[in-house]
C-alpha cells in the first residue's frame, strides 16, 4: 500500500499543474462523460436485478438471454464474490416501480452485426441502487462492463461509488486480431479473451484462422485443408458456431481471415495445385515471411477459392470477410515464365515494360472481391491490396502506417489502423496509447474522416502459444481499447497506467491468465522449489523480451515445435516494476530541480523518494546471490547468469549515484564515463531478454 501511495503522489509530482486529469477512478476507457457524488451503494447478499424490455419477440428474447448472461457470470461474481447463486431477477414487458437493486432498460433489440450500431449507455448509482439505459441491448452490455470496474471490495463487503455516468464510443469498430495460425490457440483461451474484451469495450475480434503453419478452421468441402493444412489442431464448424454465439452474447463481432495469396503454405501443403510453381510444400515449421504464394493465373485457383468461401461465408454470419493479401513480393510470379507470360498478356507490366506483380495481385485481389459480393460479403485486406480498380466498398487495415490509411481513405474506402497496435512486439502500453486513427492533424476531408471505422491490435502468437498468450495480450491491449472508445483528449498516460494496473486484476478475476501462467512458468523452471521462485521472480519481473521482431535473430532458432517455456517466456512485455522505477526516478530528478530543493534531497518527498529507489536498488543488488545457485543449477537458466551480474551491478551505481545526490555532489567524469560504460554493456540483450531498468539508472547517473 505504501507502494502505491508513493507511486500516486510521483503521478502528481511530475505533472504539469495545466494537465491535471478529471476525475477517472477505476475506469477505463474512460467514459464521455462522469460525475461523481460523494455517497455510495452498498452492496447486499440479497441484492436482486430486473430488466424491462418494450416487447416478447424473439430478437428480445436474444438480448435478454445476453444481458442475463453479461449479469450473472459477468457482473454478479464481481458484487458478490464468493457467494453461489444471486437474488432473484425478473424480466417485464411494462415498467411499473422498480422493486430490484440494479434496474436494466433497454429499447430494443441492438444489430450486432450492424456496423455503427448503438451502444451509448447512461448509468446512474445512487445510495438507493443502479439504473442503466441504454436505446439497444448493447449499450446495456457495454454498461455492464462500466458497472463491474466500479465495483470496489473494502474488507467483506463491496461497494459503489455514486455517479451518472454518460457513454458513447468515439469509434464503430474496436478489434482484437487473435492468431491461432502460429500456435493453435483452444477454444478456452478464445472465450476467456472475449470476456476480456468485453470487459475493455473491444466489439470485434478478428480470427486469424490461416497462414504458412496452419490452417485452422474445418472445410466440409476441402477436408485435407484442416486436416493435412491444421494438422489435426483446427476448430470444429460446430466449435465455430459456439465462439459465434459466445462472443454475440458479449456484443462482440467474429471477423474471419483466411490469408491469401501469400502466407498460403498450408493452404499448399494441402492442394499442391493453387501453387505457383511445381514443388511440393509441407506445412511450414519456421516463421517469417516466406514468399510461397497461390498461382493467381489459374482458373483452378479460382474454382477452389470460391467452393471454400460459398462455405466459409455460410459459416462466419458477419458482414465482412478478411482476405489477408499482406507481404507477397512476387518473387514466384516474376520466375515463373508461364505466370511472366500471362501478365505480359494481361497488360500487368510497369513504366519499362517489366512485370508487375501489384497489378496481378490487384487483378487477384478484384477476382476474390466479386466472389465474396456474390456472397453479400464485405472484402476486409491489408493496406498491399489498395489499388487501382479496387471496389470502394473493400475495407483497409493498414499495418505499414498513417500513409496507407490515409490513402484508403482518400481512395474512397473504409479504413482500419492496426499500425502502432501491434502488441506482439513487447513495446510499452503507452507505445500504443499514443497512436490515434485521426488525430487532429489528419490530411483528410470531414466526409474522408468518416471513413476511419477505427483500429484492431492484433496478437500475432509467433512467441505466444496457448499458455502465455494471456501474458502478451493484457493489460497493454486496454490501451488500444480505450484508444478506439474514449475521446481523444484522453490522453494521460501516467493515469492510464494507474488504471492500467487496476484493471488487470479485474481481468484476472475474469479467469484470464496473464499474471498466473507466467507465475506457474517461472515455478516450473525453479524445479518446483518455492524458496527459488521469488528471487527467480525478482530477476525475471526486470526483464522484457527484445522488443519487435528481434528474437528471430538472436542466436536461438524457432520452429513452430520450439516450446516457449523458457525465461523469456515468462518475463513481462513491459515490466512493472522497471516502468514505476523509472517513474520514482523521474519524480526525483524533477523534485531535485525545483526551488526549493537546489541543493539537496531533504524535504519530505525528496526524502521519501530517496527511499523508494534505495530499496528497489539495494534489493536487485541483494537478489544476485539469492539466485544465482538456481541459475547455475538449470541448465535452461544457465544464460541468464549474466542478466543477474548485471542487476547486481547497476543496482550499485544507481545506489553510488543516490548517495551523491542526497550530499548535493556532482559526480566525477571518470566515475560517470566507467558507469555509462557498465551500462552499455549491461543493456545487451541475453536470452532474447533485455534488463528493463538500465534506461531509468541511465537517467539517474547522467542526471546534473
Amino acid at each position: 500500500m505504501m507502494r502505491l501511495l508513493l507511486l500516486c503522489f510521483l503521478l502528481v509530482l511530475t505533472r504539469p499543474l495545466a494537465a491535471q486529469p478529471t476525475d477517472t477512478r477505476t475506469l477505463l476507457p474512460v467514459p464521455a462523460q462522469t460525475t461523481w457524488g460523494q455517497s455510495r451503494f452498498t452492496v447486499k447478499p440479497d441484492l436482486s436485478w430486473q430488466v424491462f424490455t418494450p416487447t416478447q419477440t424473439a430478437a428480445s428474447q436474444a438480448a435478454d438471454s445476453a444481458v442475463a448472461q453479461a449479469v450473472e457470470r459477468l457482473v454478479l461474481p464481481a458484487l458478490l464474490p464468493g457467494r453461489v447463486g444471486v437474488g432473484p431477477s425478473s424480466r417485464k414487458q411494462a415498467s411499473p416501480l422498480p422493486t430490484a437493486s440494479i434496474v436494466l432498460q433497454y429499447g430494443r433489440p441492438g444489430e450486432l452485426l450492424k456496423l455503427g450500431e448503438d451502444e451509448s449507455y447512461t448509468l446512474r448509482v445512487t445510495p438507493m441502487g443502479v439504473a442503466l439505459n441504454a436505446p439497444t441491448h448493447l449499450g446495456i452490455l457495454r454498461g455492464l462492463a462500466t458497472l463491474r470496474q466500479l465495483a470496489t471490495p473494502e474488507k467483506k463487503a463491496v461497494w459503489l461509488p455514486e455517479v451518472d455516468v454518460a457513454d458513447s464510443p468515439r469509434f464503430p469498430w474496436r478489434g482484437l486480431l487473435l492468431d491461432p495460425a502460429r500456435h493453435f490457440l483452444p477454444v478456452s483461451v478464445i472465450q476467456r479473451n472475449l470476456d476480456g474484451m468485453w470487459a475493455t469495450k473491444f466489439n470485434v475480434m478478428h480470427w486469424h484462422l490461416s497462414d504458412d503453419q496452419g490452417f485452422r478452421v474445418e472445410s466440409k468441402l476441402f477436408p485435407r485443408l484442416h486436416a493435412v493444412g491444421g494438422e489435426g489442431q483446427f476448430y470444429t464448424q460446430q466449435q465455430v458456431r459456439e465462439v459465434i454465439r459466445y462472443a454475440a452474447q458479449r456484443g462482440i463481432r467474429v471477423v474471419p481471415e483466411l490469408d491469401m495469396p501469400g502466407h498460403a503454405t498450408a493452404w499448399l501443403a494441402a492442394y499442391p495445385r493453387l501453387a505457383s510453381n511445381d514443388s511440393v510444400y509441407g506445412v511450414a515449421r519456421k516463421w517469417g515471411v516466406l514468399n510461397i504464394a497461390m498461382d493467381p493465373t489459374k482458373e483452378t485457383t479460382y474454382s477452389l477459392i470460391d467452393s471454400l468461401l460459398s462455405e466459409m461465408t455460410r459459416l462466419f454470419p458477419d458482414p465482412y470477410f478478411h482476405i489477408g493479401g499482406d507481404e507477397n513480393d512476387g518473387r514466384q510470379w516474376k520466375r515463373s515464365p508461364r505466370i511472366v507470360a500471362f501478365m505480359k498478356k494481361q497488360g500487368f507490366v510497369d513504366a519499362k515494360g517489366q512485370p508487375d506483380k501489384h497489378a496481378l495481385q490487384t487483378y487477384y485481389n478484384r477476382r476474390v472481391l466479386q466472389m465474396l459480393t456474390r456472397y453479400q460479403k464485405t472484402m476486409v485486406g491489408w493496406d498491399e491490396i489498395l489499388g487501382p480498380g479496387l471496389a470502394p466498398e473493400a475495407v483497409i487495415q493498414s499495418w505499414r502506417g498513417k500513409k496507407g490509411l490515409y490513402e484508403a481513405a482518400k481512395a474512397g474506402h473504409p479504413a482500419l489502423l492496426s499500425n502502432g497496435y501491434y502488441i506482439d512486439l513487447n513495446l510499452t502500453a503507452a507505445s500504443h496509447y499514443t497512436p490515434d486513427p485521426l488525430p487532429q492533424d489528419a490530411p483528410l476531408t470531414p466526409q474522408q474522416q468518416k471513413l476511419i471505422l477505427g483500429g484492431e491490435a492484433t496478437m500475432w502468437s509467433e512467441f505466444a502459444d496457448s499458455v502465455i498468450v494471456d501474458s502478451r495480450i493484457w493489460p497493454r491491449a486496454a490501451a488500444v481499447a480505450e484508444r478506439l472508445w474514449s475521446a481523444a483528449s484522453v490522453r494521460d498516460v501516467p493515469d492510464m497506467y494507474r488504471r492500467l494496473g487496476l484493471v488487470s486484476g479485474q481481468l484476472e478475476t475474469l479467469g484470464l491468465q496473464h499474471r498466473r501462467a507466467p507465475e506457474q512458468l517461472l515455478t516450473q523452471l525453479a524445479g518446483g522449489r518455492q524458496t527459488a521462485v521469488a528471487p527467480l521472480r525478482t530477476l525475471a519481473h526486470v526483464l522484457e523480451p527484445v522488443k519487435e521482431y528481434k528474437r528471430h535473430f538472436q542466436g536461438f532458432k524457432y520452429t513452430t515445435q520450439t516450446p516457449l517455456t523458457r525465461l523469456v517466456d515468462a518475463a513481462p512485455a513491459e515490466s512493472e516494476e522497471a516502468r514505476e522505477f523509472g517513474v520514482a526516478v523521474d519524480g526525483l530528478l524533477a523534485y531535485r530541480r525545483t526551488a526549493a530543493a537546489t541543493t539537496s534531497l531533504q524535504g519530505q518527498p525528496g526524502r521519501a523518494l530517496l527511499a523508494y529507489l534505495s530499496n528497489e536498488l539495494e534489493y536487485w543488488q541483494a537478489n544476485d546471490a539469492l539466485v544465482q545457485p538456481l541459475l547455475k543449477q538449470m541448465p535452461s537458466l544457465q544464460e541468464y547468469a549474466p542478466h543477474s551480474v548485471n542487476l547486481k551491478s547497476v543496482a550499485t551505481l544507481g545506489l553510488e549515484r543516490l548517495r551523491m545526490l542526497e550530499k548535493g555532489q556532482a559526480p566525477t567524469p571518470a566515475w560517470q564515463a566507467n558507469a555509462l560504460k557498465q551500462l552499455d554493456a549491461a543493456k545487451a540483450p541475453v536470452g532474447q531478454t533485455e534488463l528493463a531498468v538500465v534506461p531509468a539508472i541511465r537517467r539517474l547517473i547522467e542526471a546534473k
